[in-house]
């Protein structure tokens, strides 16, 4: 019934009010009119008139006129089927996430309260950090967004799309043990994800570098790589999320304890004119993507265009239907004896 409404529609609908009108005539026409007669000196002489009509004769003239009427008055309204087609336009700022899932992504140390607040639902930290990046990707719906997972080593698990279904099903496919988790290489991510950015033309290129660890993998120091992706034009805003001091609970070993570097973090950020971001909870981290999409912003041309396909040919057509059904109720009247 929603997308009922959604693609129905009338052009003029004020001519609906015409449907008023069908009320009053139907109630006009059962009110007594002026009595007459003709006096005859006799039966007989009516006997010759002819026969008695059916009493049925012109019974449903009635009905039928008033269905021909309301059948125009919906087509003077001019209903319409619409299809409306967007044309939609890149805005011109290309975003590439690069998701840290090394094993210490693992540690479970977010917490997300119902909605009653009676309890707290206990989350990893790629699992909180992929809900978050998908919240961000449905709110820029007409910016490039690709995606990088690193661990060892960067891998590319989404080019720079305007598919966003299709980049959000390959988030929620991605997972701590896909690739080599056993390390944090955050150079290289840099890295590869600067390559994919200056491989197309944008008037702003940006990286989101999400990572809970230190850069301990790969050939590429994180300051060198943010030092040669700078003069690209590509502006880093990296994300430092868990703890410093790595898994809560010293005791849990089955939890790598891996904390961030947060001065590298913040140089990196620095030197490409993007900021540093801490994010422990739910909804600092909500809060920091949420900082980001104010500060990239920009607004996206589109074109409209209604295709309508006109539906008033059709009630025209019933509604001459109707008015020649309730003249031809008129004529079913039995000829007079001969």
């Amino acid at each position: 019934m929603r997308d009922f409404f959604q693609h129905f529609a009338f052009q003029h609908p004020w001519w609906l009010l015409s449907l008023l009108l069908i009320p009053p005539l139907l109630f006009l026409r059962n009110v007594p009119g002026a009595r007459s007669g003709i006096d005859f000196p006799s039966l007989g002489i009516l006997s010759s008139v002819g026969t008695k009509p059916r009493e049925l004769s012109g019974s449903f003239s009635p009905l039928l006129l008033s269905l021909a009427l309301v059948a125009c008055g919906i087509a003077m309204a001019r209903p319409q089927w619409r299809d409306v087609l967007t044309a939609r336009t890149a805005s011109g700022i290309d975003i590439l996430v690069a998701l840290d899932v090394s094993e210490s992504m693992k540690t479970d140390d977010f917490y997300e309260d119902n909605e009653t607040g009676t309890f707290r639902h206990k989350k990893q930290r790629v699992t909180a950090a992929k809900e978050v990046i998908e919240r961000f990707i449905e709110q820029r719906p007409d910016d490039r967004i690709g995606l990088i997972a690193f661990g060892a080593k960067p891998y590319s698990v989404c080019p720079l799309t305007l598919d966003h279904p299709w980049l959000t099903d390959r988030l929620k496919e991605l997972g701590v043990g896909d690739l080599d988790s056993n390390g944090t290489a955050i150079g290289s991510a840099i890295a590869a994800a600067t390559t994919r950015l200056n491989a197309r033309d944008a008037k702003s290129k940006v990286m989101v570098l999400v990572t809970d660890g230190a850069s301990n993998s790969g050939p590429l120091n994180p300051l060198q790589a943010a030092r040669s992706t700078a003069p690209l034009g590509v502006r880093v805003y990296t994300i430092a999320i868990g703890t410093a001091e790595g898994r809560l609970d010293p005791a849990d070993i089955a939890q790598p304890r891996q904390e961030y570097d947060a001065p590298v973090l913040r140089e990196i950020a620095r030197i490409t004119g993007g900021e540093f971001f801490e994010a422990s909870t739910m909804k600092s981290l909500r809060d920091t993507f949420s900082s980001i999409d104010d500060l990239e912003k920009s607004d996206a041309p589109s074109a409209r265009a209604i295709d309508s396909l006109e539906l008033y040919p059709w009630l025209l057509g019933s509604a001459f239907l109707l008015a020649f059904l309730s003249l031809s109720s008129f004529a079913l009247v039995p000829l007079p004896a001969p």
